[in-house]
C-alpha cells in the first residue's frame, strides 16, 4: 500500500470505521479458555447528541477495549442508550410546544408514539457519533432500557422485590417538581445560593398568656404548620412546652413541642412544623406523631386545606399575600435579608416542593428474606460489604468513602414517576383500590380472580425511575433471569468507567441490584474519572455557551456556523449577544479539523485522577501534530528500507539501535503500568515523548549516519531496527489513535514480515516488554552522545551560525576518551551540522567559545571578527549586568520580600543565578579576545 505524502484523517476514519464492523473484529468470541474483558457502556441518554464528557468517557473504555482484545482476552464492550425518561419526555414535549400541542391534546399512546419517533432519531444519531470516535463496541449486542428484553427483565424484578416484601407503596415525602408534575430524584434537583428573606411572625399562645416569635423563610407554609418546636436545653421556652399556640391567619390550635433538631441559635430559636413541605419537619412530625395536612396541589396552588381567602393562588403569590395580611393583622415582626439554598428542577428551573404523595419505594434497609441470596441482611448491607470485602475496587480508592456515606445513611428509594415515557408500574388496581402486582395483565387478573374479584382491573399510571431500570443493565443485558454463556463469561465485568457525579445514583444501586439477584457484584473495578470542564475551568452548558461538540473538533466548524450553534434557541437577547462576543474573541478562525485520532490523544492525555478536566484546544493541535509526524517519520523509514534487505540481523546492532530497542522496551512497560492503573494520561505521555523525542528525534537522525555510512551489515541491521521498532510503536499506540496506526501499520507491517493480506493491526498481538532487550549500557552512550551533540549545537547558537553554515568542531580527548569520540563524530557531525569532527590532545588557543562535557571539551573552529564579537559581548554583559542589578533591588526591597508570593521571591533569585552564571561565561570570552 503506498502512502500519501500527507496526513488527511477525514479519507482514513471512515474507510477503516466501515471495514472494521463490516470485518466483524468489535464481536466477542465467547471463547471461555481465554481470559474475558468486558465493559458496559454507561448508557447515553437519548435526548441529542453526545458531548465532550461522553467523548472523554469512551476514549477510556474504547483504550481499554482495543488493548484487551490485542491482549487475546474474550472481550465484549456493551453499548446502549437509556429512555431517560424526564429528559426525553420534556425533549418531545417542548417539540410539541412549538406546534402549540400538549401531550394531553394527544394523549398518552399518541404521546408515547412520538416519544418512540424521538428516540429512533435521537438513537441513531448518538451511536453515528460513537462511530465518528472510533469506539469499538460490539454492536450486535446493543440494547435500548425500554426494548422488549429489558423491559420484560424491569417487570420481573419488580414482582420479584414486590413479592420479597421489598417494594411498597406508600404516602411520603419526595420531592416534587410542579410543571413537571412529578416526583424527581435527588440528582434532578440543583441547589444553589439565592437571595431571599427571612419573616419573623408573632404565634400567640392560646391562653392569651404571651406569643412566640418564628422565622421562617418560607410563610406560605405556615398554612400547614402542626406544630413549633423549641430546643429541649433552651430555658427562655422550658415553660412553654406543651402549652398551645393559635396558628395566625387560621386560628387552628397547635402545640410547643420540644426537640433536638431545633438550633437554639438560629433566628429566635422558635422552629415552626410543616410535615407535609419540609424534609427535616417530616421527621420530626414522624417522631412526635403529629398530622401531616398537604396545603398544596400538584401544580402548588393552595389547596382546600387553607383558608378560603388564599385557596387557588400559586404559592408565591400566596406568599405576597399572606405577609400583606400577617403585617395587617399585627402578627409580622420584621422582615431581613437572608441568604438561603434553593432547590430547583434541573430540567425546568422551577423551585422543588417537597410533596406528600402516594409512591413506590423500594424498601434499603429492611432484612431479605429466605429465599435470597443473602437472607436477613438488607440490600443495602450486601452493597457496602462487595466494597469493603474488596470485591469491587475504587480507582482512585478515596471515592469508596463517598459510596459508603452514601450507603450508610440511605433513606428508602422512591422509585415511581408520574410521567407517561417509561416503564409502565406493573401493578393493576380493582374498583376497590386493591393492587395486584403481575407480570402481565392477565396474571393480575388471575391473582384478582383467586380473590373472588371479577370486574375490570386499571393499570398505575406511574412509570418507574430511568435509575431503576439502568440499575439492571449489568445483567438485564446478559440474558438473565435465564443462565446464558454471558452471564458466566462477562458478569462481572472488568471495570465501569464513570464519572463520580453519579456514583449515588447509579454505580451504587448496580451493585445493589446485581448483588440481590444474582449474587455476584456488577464490575470488579469503578474508574471513576473527573468531568470535562472549559478551558477556564467552568461547567460546558449551553446558557453559558461554552459547549464544545466533539464532532465539530474532528471535522472542524467555521467562525458563523459556531456561533449559531451556541446561540441558536437562547431566550434571551442579551444572554446571545455576549456568547456571540465571547465566542468570535476566542475563536476568531473558527475551530480547524483535528481529526479523531488527535481528539483522542487529547482525552487521554487529560485522564489523570483529578476530579475536573480543564479542555484546552490548544492540546487538540499539538497530539494533531503528532499524527503528522508519525506520518513523515513512517514516509522516512518506507524510503529507507523498501527494497532493501530488513531482515534480522542482531549480530550488526549499533549501540544506537540497542539503546532505541531498549528505550521502545520501557516505554511499553510504561503503558502496560498505565493500563493496569487506569492512567490514561501517563499512557498518552509515554508514547507522545518516545515517538516524538527518542525516535524521531533521535534515532531517525542516527540512522540515517549508520545507512549512508555503516557496513552492509549495519546498513541492515539499521533497516530492521526502524522497521521493528516503528511496527511495534504503531501496535502500542493503536488503542489510543486507532486510525493513523491502522494506516500506517498496513504499509510497515509486510516489510517487518508482520500480519498477512486483509489483516489488521486491532487483531494482532499487543507488544509486551522484553527485560532482556533492556541495555543500561546502550542507554549511557547514547546518554553521553545526546549531550556532546546538544553542546555543539549550543555552541552554534552562541557563535549564531546559520544553519547552512558547515565549520569544523575540536574535541580535546585522551586514552579511552579517543576511540569513544571517534565513534560519535560522524553521529555529531551530522546531527550538529558540521564539516568535521577533528579530535585532538588540547585545544588550540583560540577566543572562541569553549563547551565542558564531562572530560571532554568542545569548541568550533570559526574565524572571528575580533573587534564585532568584542563589541556582542560587551552588548551582552552590560545587559545582564542591568538584569542583575534590577533582579537584586527586588531582593533588597523589605516590602516586595514581604508581600510577594514564596514562589515570585524563589523565581527571582534564581534569576539572579542563571544570569550571574551566563555573566560570568561572557567574561571569561571577552578575556579570551586579544585586545
Amino acid at each position: 500500500m503506498e502512502l500519501a505524502k500527507s496526513f488527511e484523517p477525514a479519507d482514513i476514519e471512515q474507510f477503516w470505521r466501515s471495514e472494521w464492523e463490516k470485518r466483524g473484529y468489535y464481536a466477542a468470541s465467547l471463547d471461555l479458555s481465554k481470559p474475558s474483558f468486558s465493559i458496559q457502556l454507561p448508557p447515553p441518554n437519548v435526548t441529542g447528541t453526545l458531548h465532550m464528557g461522553h467523548a472523554f468517557n469512551q476514549t477510556i473504555m474504547d483504550g481499554l477495549t482495543r488493548y484487551h482484545r490485542m491482549l487475546g482476552h474474550n472481550t465484549a464492550w456493551i453499548p446502549g442508550t437509556d429512555h431517560a425518561g424526564i429528559a426525553t419526555q420534556i425533549v418531545v414535549e417542548r417539540q410539541l410546544d412549538a406546534q402549540k400541542v400538549s401531550r394531553h391534546d394527544l394523549g398518552r399512546e399518541k404521546f408515547v408514539e412520538k416519544v418512540w419517533e424521538w428516540k429512533e432519531k435521537s438513537g441513531s444519531t448518538i451511536t453515528g457519533q460513537m462511530r465518528r470516535m472510533g469506539t469499538s463496541p460490539d454492536w450486535k449486542r446493543e440494547y435500548f432500557t425500554m426494548d422488549a428484553e429489558r423491559s420484560q427483565v424491569v417487570s420481573e424484578v419488580f414482582v420479584r422485590l414486590f413479592e420479597q416484601g421489598l417494594i411498597y407503596r406508600g404516602k411520603r415525602l419526595v420531592n416534587w417538581d410542579p410543571v413537571l408534575g412529578t416526583a424527581v430524584s435527588d440528582l434532578e434537583v440543583v441547589s444553589e445560593e439565592e437571595d431571599g428573606s427571612m419573616w419573623h411572625i408573632k404565634y400567640p399562645l392560646a391562653d392569651g398568656s404571651g406569643h412566640l416569635v418564628v422565622a421562617t423563610t418560607r410563610p406560605e407554609t405556615m398554612l400547614g404548620d402542626v406544630a413549633v418546636a423549641v430546643d429541649p436545653t433552651d430555658e427562655r421556652y422550658t415553660a412553654l412546652v406543651g402549652k398551645m399556640l393559635k396558628l395566625p391567619l387560621v386560628g387552628r390550635e397547635i402545640p410547643v413541642i420540644a426537640d433536638e433538631y431545633v438550633d437554639k441559635e438560629f433566628g429566635t430559636g422558635c422552629v415552626k412544623i410543616t410535615p407535609a413541605h419540609d424534609f427535616n419537619d417530616y421527621a420530626v412530625g414522624q417522631r412526635h406523631k403529629l398530622d401531616m395536612p398537604s396545603i398544596l396541589t400538584l401544580d402548588a396552588k393552595i389547596n382546600e386545606n387553607g383558608p378560603a381567602a388564599y385557596q387557588g393562588m400559586d404559592r408565591f403569590a400566596a406568599r405576597k399575600q399572606i405577609v400583606a395580611d400577617l403585617d395587617a393583622q399585627g402578627f409580622l415582626v420584621e422582615v431581613k435579608p437572608h441568604k438561603l439554598m434553593v432547590p430547583r428542577g434541573d430540567r425546568t428551573g422551577v423551585v422543588i416542593e417537597p410533596m406528600l404523595t402516594d409512591q413506590w419505594f423500594v424498601a434499603m434497609s429492611k432484612p431479605a428474606p429466605e429465599g435470597t441470596f443473602n437472607p436477613g441482611k438488607s440490600i443495602t448491607e450486601v452493597a457496602l460489604e462487595k466494597v469493603a470485602s474488596g470485591e469491587i475496587k475504587f480507582v482512585p480508592e478515596n471515592w469508596s468513602t463517598t459510596y459508603n456515606q452514601w450507603l450508610n445513611n440511605i433513606q428508602d428509594w422512591c422509585i415511581s414517576r408520574q410521567l407517561w415515557w417509561g416503564h409502565q408500574i406493573p401493578a393493576w388496581y380493582d374498583e376497590q383500590g386493591n393492587v395486584y402486582v403481575a407480570r402481565s395483565e392477565e396474571d393480575a387478573k388471575a391473582q384478582a380472580a383467586a380473590r373472588g374479584v371479577s370486574g375490570a382491573l386499571t393499570r398505575d399510571n406511574d412509570v418507574l425511575d430511568t435509575w431503576f431500570s439502568s440499575a439492571l443493565v449489568p445483567f438485564s443485558t446478559l440474558g438473565w433471569p435465564n443462565e446464558t454463556p454471558d452471564l458466566k463469561a462477562f458478569l462481572p465485568s472488568s471495570v465501569l468507567v464513570t464519572g463520580f457525579d453519579i456514583i449515588f445514583f447509579w454505580v451504587a444501586r448496580m451493585v445493589i441490584m446485581t448483588s440481590h439477584f444474582t449474587n455476584k457484584v456488577p464490575f470488579n473495578t469503578v474508574y471513576v474519572h473527573g468531568l470535562v470542564r472549559d478551558s477556564q475551568g467552568q461547567k460546558m452548558s449551553k446558557s453559558k455557551g461554552n459547549t464544545l461538540d466533539p464532532i465539530d473538533l474532528i471535522d472542524g466548524i467555521g467562525l458563523d456556523a459556531l456561533v449559531a450553534k451556541r446561540t441558536t434557541g437562547l431566550m434571551n437577547p442579551k444572554d446571545a449577544a455576549k456568547i456571540e462576543k465571547a465566542t468570535r474573541k476566542e475563536f476568531p478562525d473558527g475551530i480547524p479539523a483535528y481529526g479523531t485520532d488527535a481528539v483522542r490523544f487529547t482525552m487521554a492525555s487529560y485522564a489523570s485522577l483529578g476530579r475536573n478536566i480543564n479542555f484546552d484546544l490548544g492540546r487538540c493541535e499539538g497530539y494533531r501534530n503528532f499524527g503528522n509526524k508519525l506520518w513523515n517519520a513512517t514516509r522516512f523509514v518506507l524510503m529507507n528500507t523498501e527494497g532493501h534487505d530488513c531482515s534480522a540481523n542482531d549480530a550488526d546492532l549499533s549501540a544506537a539501535d540497542k539503546w532505541i530497542i531498549s528505550a521502545l522496551n520501557r516505554a511499553e512497560q510504561e503503558v502496560h503500568k498505565g493500563f493496569a492503573d487506569y492512567r490514561f494520561d501517563n499512557i498518552a505521555s509515554t508514547i507522545y515523548q518516545f515517538v516524538w523525542y527518542e525516535y524521531c528525534d533521535w534515532y531517525l537522525e542516527l540512522a540515517k549516519v549508520q545507512v549512508q555510512q555503516g557496513t552492509p551489515g549495519q546498513q541492515q541491521a539499521t533497516r530492521h531496527t526502524l522497521l521493528r521498532v516503528l511496527e511495534v510503536i504503531l501496535r502500542m499506540a493503536h488503542p489510543i489513535i486507532p486510525f493513523v496506526t491502522e494506516q500506517l501499520w498496513q504499509t510497515v507491517a509486510p516489510l517487518a514480515g508482520k500480519g498477512g493480506a486483509g489483516q489488521s493491526i486491532m487483531t494482532q498481538p499487543y507488544p509486551l516488554p522484553n527485560e532482556a532487550a533492556i541495555s543500561a549500557d546502550a542507554e549511557a552512550w547514547v546518554g553521553e552522545l545526546k549531550g556532546l551533540t546538544d553542546a555543539a549545537r549550543n555552541l552554534r547558537g552562541e557563535m549564531k551560525l546559520a544553519p547552512s553554515v558547515r565549520v569544523p568542531l575540536i574535541v580535546e580527548a585522551s586514552g579511552a576518551d579517543k576511540d569513544k569520540m571517534a565513534a560519535f563524530a560522524p553521529y555529531i557531525q551530522m546531527l550538529g551540522k558540521l564539516s568535521e569532527v577533528q579530535i585532538v590532545d588540547a585545544l588550540p588557543e583560540s577566543p572562541a567559545a569553549v563547551s565542558v562535557v564531562g572530560t571532554t571539551k568542545l569548541m568550533l573552529k570559526v574565524e572571528i571578527d575580533v573587534k564585532a564579537e568584542r563589541e556582542r559581548l560587551s552588548k551582552e554583559i552590560a545587559r545582564l549586568e542591568g538584569e542583575i542589578a534590577k533582579a537584586n533591588g527586588k531582593l533588597s526591597s523589605e516590602s516586595f520580600v514581604a508581600r510577594a508570593p514564596a514562589a515570585v521571591v524563589a523565581q527571582e533569585k534564581e534569576r539572579v543565578a542563571n544570569f550571574g552564571a551566563t555573566l560570568a561565561k561572557m567574561q571569561e570570552q571577552l578575556a579570551k579576545l586579544p585586545a
